[in-house]
C-alpha cells in the first residue's frame, strides 16, 4: 500500500475546513430562524415534528438520510426480514427521534437516547405521534450511560462529527472530543453475539479520528450507504465485531 504523506492531505483538510465554515454560515444566515421554532418536516413520506434546539434531520439531512437507508435497505445490510422482527434497536444521540421511528416499523424494540432533554421530548411526542410509543423507549443521558448492562442487536449512532468543544445545546449535535474514542471503547459491551453498528460520518468531520479507534479496538467498518450533498460525502459505515480466525 501506498504511504500518503501529511503535505498530501493537506488540501482536503483545507477544504473540510472551508467547508465547515459554510456549514456554519448557511446555519446562521439562513436556517437559524427554523432551528429556533416549532416545525413539521417530512422524511420519507412521514411527518416528523421538531422542536427548538433539536436537530433537524430534515435542515442537516444527516436524520433523513439514516431514516431512508432504514425505510428502503437498499444493500440488503439489515438482518433478513424474519428476524427483524424481534430485533432490539439502540438509537444513539436520537435527536427528533426520527431513525427511532422508522427503525420502530420493524424492529421488536427501540431504545432512544439523547443528551438534551428538548430531544428526548421531541422523540416522545414523535413516537406517539407514529402510534410507536409502546415500543420506543426514550431515556436522557450521555451515551451509553443510561443503557448501562444492556445489549442490542443494531446501534445507529449519527454522531457530532465536527472536531471542537461545543459551547452550546445546538453545538451539542455537532461538535465533540473525545466521543469516538468513548465510543469504541463503549460499543462492544451493548453489541448482542451477532450485533453490529451503522454509524453515519461525513467528509467534513474528522472520519478517521471515528473509524480509527473503532479499528485499533477489533472492528471492521465497512460503507454500505453513501450519498453526496454538493461536495460533502456523508456516508454510513457498518460496524462490525471481528470475528477471530
Amino acid at each position: 500500500m501506498t504511504e500518503i504523506s501529511p503535505a498530501a492531505t493537506l488540501p482536503r483538510r483545507v477544504l473540510s475546513r472551508i467547508w465547515r465554515v459554510g456549514f456554519m454560515a448557511r446555519f446562521l444566515l439562513f436556517q437559524r430562524h427554523r432551528h429556533n421554532r416549532v416545525v413539521l418536516e417530512t422524511v420519507a413520506g412521514k411527518p416528523i415534528l421538531v422542536l427548538p434546539t433539536v436537530m433537524n434531520p430534515v435542515l442537516f439531512f444527516t436524520g433523513r438520510l439514516l431514516a431512508e437507508t432504514l425505510a428502503a435497505d437498499p444493500s440488503g445490510f439489515l438482518k433478513p426480514e424474519g428476524s427483524r422482527r424481534n430485533a432490539s434497536v439502540l438509537d444513539l444521540g436520537t435527536g427528533s427521534g426520527v431513525a427511532a421511528v422508522f427503525a420502530a416499523q420493524w424492529a421488536g424494540r427501540v431504545v432512544a437516547v439523547d443528551i438534551n432533554p428538548a430531544a428526548v421530548r421531541c422523540t416522545r411526542i414523535n413516537a406517539l405521534l407514529h402510534g410507536v410509543e409502546h415500543k420506543v423507549e426514550v431515556l436522557h443521558g450521555d451515551l451509553f450511560e443510561p443503557v448501562a448492562g444492556r445489549r442490542f442487536d443494531l446501534i445507529l449512532f449519527n454522531p457530532p462529527y465536527l472536531p471542537g468543544q461545543p459551547r452550546t445545546t445546538f453545538e451539542q449535535a455537532l461538535r465533540s472530543q473525545g466521543l469516538a474514542e468513548r465510543f469504541a471503547a463503549g460499543l462492544a459491551g451493548h453489541l448482542s453475539g451477532d450485533g453490529y453498528a451503522l454509524l453515519l460520518l461525513s467528509s467534513i468531520g474528522d472520519e478517521a479520528g471515528w473509524l480509527t479507534p473503532l479499528r485499533r479496538g477489533g472492528f471492521a467498518c465497512r460503507p454500505v450507504a453513501q450519498r453526496n450533498m454538493i461536495g460533502e460525502m456523508v456516508t454510513i459505515y457498518r460496524v462490525d465485531p471481528v470475528q477471530p480466525a
